[in-house]
């Protein structure tokens, strides 16, 4: 079908587990404008990032190429070097006739100590936040306009800060949530939106939340009750796979029993998106109001997952489990995307920037993505996308960080690849891998690594691995923190 040149309205949190939408099954989470997304677009549930980690996964959702091709493995590059002839698929649309703009986090290279050194990447607007707490004094422009505004004490608590790693500092108890940095980075967006122009516009919100540390508003962690949430996945055998880990690769967390730390923190996790879902629906409201909605391409993601106590885990690592690599994944444009459909065939991030490009009559010089245009807009298109995904760790982060005494870097790496049914991860380097069969199996507790009965699964997924591995190198000096 023809298609006319959208305004995109890209959304992307950080850090949020795929199984945090009310209406794609979660019934304990309140998320009602993510839900009339839904209503109103196409959701894809089985959507997997290409590493667990936060730079790696945004350079490559902006490109449509893998982490190691580009190569750009490491979260916190002291800045980041696109191979000859790569663009962001953000400077590819500017080029294309876009307008674009920015608000939040982008973190394709280190925000440490202050604003990351940006590429060449199309934003004309850029309202840079990495977080709430980073860079202050030196240009996090969400803390800059606290103190603009008089509210900085009101909204920070730096009693704890240390400059040295920049952090320390966290949200206050009862933080109005008009201060907060997800509604500042949304009201950049409103400011953005509203601007007189001739063409389309591209309009990046990029909000930090839901990642740790679990400080949402008093109010809205009070709205869910601990003690009531389903517990984490969990098995003691869990302690003895992340000891087998932890013997040939840097990983920090050995895990622990989860308990009622790990129950607060996703009532927590489950208010900060909440707010998020409030100013989506400021957002979608403010697009209604101007007569844009309908020609505006809404996508709602995130650029990774999340483990709250899941097989004894929080946080991120060198893991691969559903919840760390899946996360939500929703298209909007009323009358061109189909509606309310649920889609879960697999999809990689990588399938964005050409996506994008299609809509955007931009070019992108290579991909390993491919557009989703023709199963949002085709009632006959049928085939699967792709046969199986990709995911990478690649010496991505530095255990060193927050240790008063760091051990020596031990560089590690691991690869999965998935099908519909089967996951393979590798460790590189050890005799340790794990291969789950996810129709069986959901949580991944059964692992079949060494079952003869699956050997010939392992090989094939491993052939696949082999057959789709790009360059693994990572040049890049590396002084980020984050």
């Amino acid at each position: 079908m023809s298609l006319e040149r959208p305004n995109i309205l890209w959304i992307c949190t950080d850090q949020q587990r795929a199984d945090t939408v009310h209406a794609l099954g979660n019934e304990r989470i309140n998320t009602p404008n993510l839900d009339r997304l839904c209503r109103e677009g196409t959701a894809l549930t089985r959507a997997y990032c290409q590493c667990p980690i936060c730079t790696p996964s945004r350079a490559s959702f902006l490109t449509g190429l893998y982490p190691s091709r580009l190569p750009c493995n490491k979260n916190g590059n002291a800045r980041m070097h696109l191979p000859e002839g790569v663009k962001l698929v953000t400077r590819c649309l500017a080029d294309a006739g876009y307008d674009c703009g920015l608000s939040g986090k982008l973190h394709l290279a280190s925000a440490w100590p202050g604003v990351e050194e940006r590429v060449d990447d199309g934003y004309r607007r850029f309202w840079y936040s990495h977080s709430p707490h980073q860079g202050l004094g030196n240009g996090n422009q969400y803390a800059a306009w606290l103190e603009a505004e008089g509210r900085f004490d009101e909204v920070l608590d730096t009693s704890n800060y240390e400059p040295a790693v920049q952090r320390g500092v966290r949200y206050r108890e009862d933080v109005p949530s008009a201060l907060h940095q997800t509604t500042w980075c949304c009201d950049r967006a409103l400011e953005f939106m509203n601007e007189d122009r001739g063409g389309p516009w591209l309009m990046s919100v990029n909000i930090f939340d839901p990642h740790p540390g679990y400080d949402a508003p008093r109010t809205y962690r009070e709205r869910y009750h601990s003690e009531r949430l389903p517990a984490p996945p969990f098995r003691e055998t869990d302690l003895d796979i992340h000891r087998l880990i932890a013997e040939t690769h840097a990983y920090r967390n050995r895990g622990s029993v989860p308990g009622e730390k790990e129950q607060r923190n996703k009532a927590s996790y489950y208010g900060m998106i909440e707010l998020i879902d409030e100013n989506v629906g400021r957002l979608l409201d403010a697009l209604e109001r101007a007569g844009q909605r309908d020609n505006t391409l809404v996508i709602f993601m995130s650029d990774h997952g999340n483990l709250i106590g899941d097989h004894g885990v929080d946080g991120k690592g060198c893991l691969f489990y559903e919840d760390l690599v899946r996360v939500p994944l929703i298209l909007s444009w009323p009358g061109r995307f189909h509606r309310g459909c649920v889609d879960n065939r697999l999809t990689e991030l990588t399938d964005i920037a050409p996506t994008l490009a299609e809509i955007g009559g931009a070019s992108l010089h290579r991909c390993d993505g491919r557009s989703l245009v023709p199963a949002l807009t085709r009632a006959d298109y049928s085939p699967m996308r792709h046969e199986t995904v990709r995911c990478e760790y690649y010496d991505t982060l530095d255990g060193s960080f927050g240790r008063a005494n760091p051990p020596p870097h031990r560089p590690s790496y691991a690869t999965m690849t998935c099908d519909e049914r089967y996951k393979l991860v590798v460790y590189h380097g050890s005799d340790y891998g794990e291969l789950y069969d996810l129709h069986r199996d959901p949580d991944e507790f059964d692992n079949l690594w060494t079952d003869a009965r699956y050997a010939d699964e392992r090989k094939r997924l491993a052939s696949v691995m082999t057959r789709t591995a790009p360059v693994t190198e990572d040049p890049m000096p590396r002084i980020g923190r984050f």
